[in-house]
């Protein structure tokens, strides 16, 4: 048997993201530094055909 759960289960008290400076969103990566969300620091923001929340 492999003890996933209780190996990972130290991952989960930390968080990952933070908030972001550009969109306020709380999906800036720490480690990354890198917004999930808008993309920054990119210059551009981040969008897809899909996503419906820009214009």
């Amino acid at each position: 048997m492999v003890k996933g759960t209780t190996s990972m289960g130290g991952f989960t008290k930390k968080k990952v993201h933070i908030r972001c400076r550009r969109c306020g969103k709380n999906s800036l990566h720490k480690r990354h530094h890198v917004c999930a969300s808008c993309g920054f620091p990119e210059a551009k923001r981040r969008k897809y055909s899909w996503i419906k929340w820009y214009t």
